[in-house]
């Protein structure tokens, strides 16, 4: 496979490895998809939460929405998000 960065792209990741924070260009690409992946799981999970949503306001089991609740949600999914980063890192690469 082979990924057309942009100049400021390139300039970005040179600076990265310039600076010490990467080795090599292949380091920056699987950084980035290392994020995207925990991205897009993050949205799974939210939109699993949407649908179990819809699914109890359907059912009459709705719940008051405030915004310490929403606080709450929040949170916790950061938590989660954490805490799936975290095992994804300790994993051996």
């Amino acid at each position: 496979m082979e990924v057309q960065l942009t100049p400021d792209q390139k300039a970005f990741v040179r600076q990265a490895i310039e600076s010490g924070r990467l080795r090599r260009e292949e380091d920056a690409v699987k950084e980035a998809f290392s994020l995207w992946e925990e991205r897009e799981r993050t949205r799974a999970e939210v939109l699993a939460v949407v649908d179990e949503a819809e699914s109890s306001l359907a059912h009459g089991e709705g719940l008051s929405i405030t915004q310490d609740s929403m606080r709450e949600l929040a949170e916790s999914v950061k938590q989660r998000g954490r805490a799936r980063l975290a095992a994804e890192q300790s994993k051996p690469r």
